[in-house]
């Protein structure tokens, strides 16, 4: 009788520890992963402009917003 006391105890705190472990998990990955992306941005058109002028080129407005358009329909 004891030793099924035991084993209930052992499986209710392992499943509590992996419940608290995933959500845990999940709040400490997402602050990491927000903290990223505001040191590291995604592109966007002032990125852009200054990559073509890198490259020589002096890009118009419907080039610029024809590059944004085509990287948002990858996503």
């Amino acid at each position: 009788m004891i030793f099924l006391v035991q084993t209930w105890v052992f499986i209710v705190s392992l499943v509590g520890a992996l419940l608290v472990g995933g959500v845990a998990g999940f709040f400490i990955s997402r602050k990491v992963f927000t903290n990223y992306l505001e040191k590291n941005p995604p592109v966007n058109e002032k990125m852009i402009r200054v990559m073509m002028q890198q490259m020589g080129r002096t890009p118009s407005e419907k080039q610029v917003r024809q590059i944004m358009a085509s990287m948002n329909q990858q996503k």
